[in-house]
């Protein structure tokens, strides 16, 4: 990774210690005014997140007993959304708390997605990209799909610190929840192969599906994530469904991120993409920009995140984290998912 100048790194350092070399505090200018930025930041996150956590127990009780169409967009995710029937019925069938956190918004958009698409039955063959330790190969192996699963190599996922941070399925046991389906009818279903997402094999073919889930934004650059779009409708057979969400900078049009292990993405490049996908013979669901105005919609949360808790108050603390916007390196971001359809 770049880094700036080590001596000017240096001296920021030491002037915004809050301590001097004998444990006293640290008096300088710069430090005075900074040292309690982040004592700040954790009293507006834990408001945020008591704000979640208030208004998910005052969710009504699920009605929906089965899916149903809602015109799924290719959209952020919001705190509407969440509230909805369509999210809580996926969300049920996961077994999942409905809290106000983006990645379940992710499992649900990409369930009612696959839903409405018509491939969310026995028989149909999905492709999924980057999969790490998420529930979805579990559920739709109990349901009679048939699955490849993929993500990068142990060694590849070693160097960029997916193991240590428990996203990555070194083994097909990894993506095995016993609480979704039992054994038999996973390994029936479900096998793993290791794929760089940036060179997808071309042995990967005739699926009625696809997808990935933030995945495609830790590719390396904005262009490769783009690209890998594109050439995920390469696998599948005419007609088959691809659906993707990824990092989305909604608040800043002019700057964004690039060229790092996580990208994010503007509504110019949505835009593009769908306008190259449709030039190209194939469908894109209407893009849909708008970030939601109720509460939650305007909590940006910052860091730390959950996993970065300190020990001494992780147990207690990380049960209520919950956000659907957050900043990543200053950027304000939420989770963003396309649903593109292969023409003939």
């Amino acid at each position: 990774m770049k880094r700036t100048d080590p001596e000017l790194d240096h001296q920021l350092s030491g002037l915004l210690e809050l301590l001097g070399p004998d444990s006293q505090p640290n008096l300088n200018a710069l430090t005075g005014r900074m040292r309690d930025l982040n004592n700040l930041a954790l009293t507006v996150k834990f408001f945020g997140y008591e704000l979640a956590r208030k208004l998910a127990s005052d969710l009504p009780a699920l009605k929906a007993t089965e899916p149903f169409r809602v015109g799924l967009s290719s959209k952020p995710s919001t705190q509407a959304d969440l509230e909805s029937d369509w999210a809580a019925y996926w969300l049920a069938q996961l077994k999942i708390p409905r809290i106000f956190h983006r990645k379940l918004w992710e499992f649900a958009y990409l369930l009612q997605g696959l839903w409405e698409k018509g491939v969310l039955a026995p028989g149909k063959r999905g492709l999924g990209f980057g999969c790490g330790q998420e529930p979805i190969p579990s559920y739709l192996a109990a349901r009679g799909l048939d699955l490849t699963v993929t993500d990068v190599g142990p060694q590849q996922a070693q160097s960029s610190g997916w193991l240590e941070s428990g996203q990555h399925s070194t083994t097909i046991d990894a993506l095995f929840m016993p609480h979704l389906v039992d054994r038999e009818t996973f390994d029936r279903n479900v096998r793993l192969r290791y794929v760089d997402m940036n060179a997808i094999p071309n042995d990967l073919q005739d699926f009625d599906f696809c997808w990935s889930i933030c995945a495609l934004e830790h590719l390396g650059s904005i262009e490769k994530g783009l690209a890998f779009i594109r050439n995920s409708l390469g696998p599948l057979r005419p007609g088959g469904v691809a659906i993707h969400t990824t990092e989305f900078n909604f608040l800043d049009d002019k700057r964004t991120i690039d060229n790092w292990p996580t990208v994010l993405f503007q509504r110019r490049h949505f835009s593009d993409l769908a306008r190259d996908l449709v030039e190209a013979g194939h469908s894109v669901a209407p893009l849909d920009f708008r970030v939601g105005d109720k509460p939650l919609d305007k909590f940006i949360d910052v860091p730390p995140f959950a996993h970065d808790f300190p020990d001494p108050v992780k147990a207690e603390w990380a049960p209520s984290a919950a956000h659907l916007k957050i900043s990543i390196d200053g950027f304000a971001s939420t989770c963003f998912g396309l649903i593109a359809v292969k023409g003939n």
